[in-house]
């Protein structure tokens, strides 16, 4: 899942990015081919309750960062891409440097960029090269399975699969309801704006869960230098 411009673009140049890992539990801290970056906002930080953002933390936040959006690392040579589903761009593959122009908070700051790893990283590889199948596919805003777009995690959940094609991440009841047991402003307006009822404990992913699954390495904090 993604907001619809949540932070807001900034319309200014970054000089030459370089990105590293604070930590990571194997020998390098170079980001590696399948890796996953997951963005995680404080859960005092304040989004306008017409955004998608809000909207997710309402429904799946559970701590002091609620992680709203996934992505797909492709290493390309020396060049770091982004394979993801946004609503700005459907499924599409574009420059790291893009990626975090997107995300920046208010006052220019980035969100807390945590980079997940597969241990395997053939499965990893081919985890990008799946994901690059979905290219061109639109946003999915039903959430739902099989219906030819894509939501961010669901993009994810496709694309990783064990030699027996079995995805190796697991699917629950989607939850769209805040603490209260109502659904927060946006996803009403959503669903009715498509005409659709919200999809709520429809099979499906969220950035929260997934980037606590056991399969995952944790790599630590993106850091990015000028």
């Amino acid at each position: 899942m993604k907001h619809l411009n949540a932070y807001g673009l900034l319309a200014i140049a970054i000089c030459q990015l370089s990105a590293s890992l604070t930590s990571c539990t194997e020998p390098t801290q170079q980001l590696r081919n399948g890796d996953l970056l997951f963005v995680g906002i404080p859960a005092d930080y304040s989004l306008s309750d017409s955004t998608m953002g809000s909207a997710i933390t309402a429904a799946t936040g559970n701590g002091d960062i609620n992680y709203i959006h996934a992505a797909i690392i492709e290493v390309d040579g020396t060049e770091n891409y982004i394979i993801d589903a946004t609503m700005r761009r459907g499924v599409a593959r574009y420059p790291l440097d893009t990626f975090l122009l997107d995300f920046r908070l208010h006052g220019g700051a980035l969100p807390k960029l945590v980079v997940k790893r597969i241990a395997n990283a053939q499965l990893a590889t081919q985890g990008v090269e799946r994901a690059k199948k979905f290219i061109g596919q639109p946003y999915d805003v039903y959430f739902l399975p099989n219906n030819g777009a894509m939501y961010c995690t669901e993009l994810v959940y496709e694309s990783y699969r064990n030699a027996d094609g079995s995805p190796i991440f697991n699917a629950a009841p989607m939850n769209f309801k805040n603490a209260d047991g109502e659904y927060p402003i946006y996803w009403q307006q959503l669903f009715q704006r498509i005409g659709q009822p919200i999809p709520q404990d429809t099979l499906g992913t969220n950035p929260q869960a997934m980037q606590g699954e056991a399969i995952l390495i944790d790599c630590g904090e993106l850091k990015v230098e000028k």
